[in-house]
C-alpha cells in the first residue's frame, strides 16, 4: 500500500481553487501509485477562521457539489482522500473541523471531526466525541486533526483499537515542534505508521512549514515533502492494497 501526504497553499476562503489544486495533487498522486491522499487541515478553504466564522457558505457537507471533482478524482484513479473541512453540524449552530474519507468510489467512507480545539477555534467550531476509524485495503486507519496529537490517548486507544495507521491533517507554522516532539513519538509509542499532511504558506495559522511527512512505527521520518513547496509525500507500507 503507497499513502501520500499532500501539502500545497490554499487559497483563503476560495473552495473552488482549493479543490482544484487538491484534484491537481490527486493525478499526481495517483501517478506515483497512492491508493491514498492525506490533505492539510482545513484545506478545502484554508485556515482562516475569521473567513469561517463570518460565512457559512465556506462550511461544506459531506455530499457538497464542490467537492464533486475530489470524487471524480478518487473514481477515476481508484485512490481514497482524506478531505478536512470545516462541516456543517446537524446538531450545531456551528460547524466541526472535519476530516471526510473519501474511497476509490468517490463515496464517503467516513467523517472524523476534531475533537481538541484550540485557542480562537474554540469561538468558531463545535468539538467533535467520536473516535475516526477507517478500514481499506483491508488496514485499519484512525485519524486525528492537528491539536487531537497533543493528546496521546488518541493514538494509544488506536493501538488499542488495532489500527496500523494514523493519519493526521494539520496546520502547523515554522516554529511548532510538533514536527520532533509529537508525531515520532506518537509512531514510536505506540508502534503506528503516522502520516501527516501539512499545510504551506501563510494563513491564520501562521506561516506553515510543509513538511508533510510518514514516519514508522520507530519513530523514524520514511520520507517528507520539503519545506515551503507544494508538492507529495508518498510512501511504501508493507501492507497488501
Amino acid at each position: 500500500m503507497r499513502i501520500a501526504a499532500a501539502q500545497f497553499a490554499s487559497v483563503p476562503g476560495d473552495v473552488g481553487a482549493n479543490v482544484h489544486a487538491m484534484h491537481g495533487l490527486l493525478d499526481a498522486a495517483s501517478g506515483r501509485g497512492a491508493d491514498l491522499v492525506v490533505f492539510s487541515e482545513l484545506a478545502v478553504t484554508g485556515y482562516e477562521l475569521e473567513l469561517i466564522a463570518k460565512d457559512p457558505a465556506l462550511w461544506v457537507a459531506p455530499d457538497d457539489p464542490r467537492l464533486d471533482p475530489i470524487r471524480e478524482a478518487c473514481r477515476a484513479h481508484r485512490t481514497a482522500a482524506v478531505v478536512n473541512c470545516a462541516a456543517a453540524r446537524t446538531d450545531s449552530e456551528r460547524p466541526a473541523i472535519t476530516s471526510l474519507v473519501i474511497d476509490s468510489r468517490g463515496e464517503l467512507l467516513t467523517r472524523y471531526e476534531k475533537r481538541h480545539l484550540h485557542g480562537p477555534e474554540l469561538d468558531v467550531f463545535a468539538a467533535g466525541t467520536a473516535e475516526g476509524r477507517f478500514t481499506l485495503g483491508g488496514v485499519r486507519f484512525a485519524l486525528a486533526i492537528c491539536y487531537d496529537n497533543r493528546f496521546p490517548e488518541l493514538a494509544e486507544r488506536a493501538k488499542d483499537d488495532n489500527c496500523q495507521v494514523y493519519v493526521a491533517s494539520s496546520a502547523l507554522d515554522v516554529e511548532n515542534d510538533s514536527f520532533e516532539a509529537v508525531y515520532p513519538v506518537r509512531a514510536r509509542d505506540n508502534g503506528l505508521y503516522v502520516v501527516l499532511g501539512n499545510a504551506v504558506g501563510f494563513s491564520g495559522a501562521g506561516d506553515c512549514r510543509g513538511g508533510s511527512a510518514v514516519w514508522g512505527p520507530d519513530g523514524s521520518v520514511i520520507v517528507d515533502a520539503g519545506e515551503a513547496a507544494p508538492g507529495l509525500a508518498v510512501a511504501e507500507l508493507p501492507f497488501r492494497s
